[in-house]
């Protein structure tokens, strides 16, 4: 295993397509949710404990190579707001395209076939993972820091806040998102005996009928 690998996958500029998304924060800004660092600071938190929870348990399976159809549906189970699912698998199919085209590899070719319009992102990012040599805690790392990453970034745009506001919030969130990949690594290894019941499945409404409201926006920056 090259941990290389994982700076590659994690890198904001591997072509996966998550730069035209802001994880909910184009509409938060709008709706004064978002207004500054210490808002970005808990939107990010709260965003890290459900959606990036539930990204990591999944991405962290596949790459123990639970099947992916079934984490797929999993995902679906877990993803109220058909915007969401839409925007998932968006990002599953373009992070495919890149994967494939960086680490050749059956289960991803596989993985095409079965979902020509693109599985959810992190299942697919699990896979990814595993084609790279890395395993589940690494996948899981890639997940939940991209839940955080993505709309701080966004933000910096969005508000022109300064970037080293937005990189602060990520670097103080740090503990808690090793302790996100704890939970999510530990609830994927239980679905071999468990079943994918043993997922996490926490709620994050208000993420929900944001994406909703957003996906109805004539003009955005952002896809989601």
């Amino acid at each position: 295993m090259s941990r290389a690998a994982l700076l590659v996958l994690a890198d904001g500029r591997f072509p996966a397509g998550g730069h035209a998304h802001s994880g909910g924060a184009e509409e938060a800004v709008k709706a004064g949710r978002i207004s500054g660092a210490a808002s970005l600071a808990e939107f990010c938190r709260g965003r890290l404990h459900t959606a990036g929870l539930v990204s990591a348990s999944l991405a962290a399976a596949a790459a123990l190579g639970i099947d992916p159809v079934t984490l797929d549906g999993a995902a679906d189970a877990r993803t109220p707001s058909p915007a969401l699912r839409v925007a998932a698998r968006k990002l599953g199919r373009q992070l495919l395209r890149a994967a494939r085209a960086t680490w050749p590899s059956a289960e991803l070719d596989a993985l095409g076939r079965q979902f020509p319009k693109g599985a959810h992102q992190p299942v697919v990012l699990g896979l990814a993972a595993r084609a790279a040599g890395l395993g589940p805690v690494d996948a899981a790392y890639c997940a939940a820091y991209e839940s955080v990453s993505g709309p701080a970034t966004a933000t910096v745009r969005l508000l022109s806040l300064d970037p080293f506001d937005a990189t602060r919030v990520l670097a103080r969130l740090a503990p808690e998102l090793d302790r996100v990949v704890d939970r999510g690594v530990e609830a994927a290894r239980r679905v071999v005996d468990d079943g994918v019941d043993a997922l996490p499945a926490p709620s994050a409404p208000l993420l929900e009928i944001g994406a909703e409201v957003h996906a109805g926006w004539p003009v955005r920056l952002f896809a989601s």
